[in-house]
């Protein structure tokens, strides 16, 4: 897994059509309001993604339904593995669309 300062310009790289597709079945959740957030967090930024983000939606995406709410919630602060730039920048993307919803 890759880091926010690594400076592999392939990691800035846009996803292409298969990956995006298969990180929009990844983040499917069993939780309505998590599904919500991502919901609109790909009809806002999918087709800016890039390789580096879709790394850190995959962590996130690791998480349990709760735990990944209490992030999108700002209930709690990442931590531990998720304490990168990366991962915060997206969780900043994702906590965004639900204040312009």
């Amino acid at each position: 897994m890759s880091t926010a300062t690594d400076p592999d310009p392939a990691l800035d790289a846009l996803l292409d059509e298969r990956a995006l597709s298969k990180l929009r079945w990844r983040c499917r959740r069993g939780l309505l309001e998590n599904d919500l957030f991502i919901e609109r967090f790909f009809a806002r930024h999918e087709s800016g993604l890039t390789v580096r983000q879709a790394d850190a939606l995959g962590l996130l995406m690791d998480l349990s339904d709760n735990d990944l709410l209490d992030l999108l919630l700002g209930r709690k602060a990442p931590r531990d593995d998720l304490a990168r730039d990366d991962v915060t920048r997206v969780l900043g993307m994702l906590r965004a669309t639900r204040q312009s919803a």
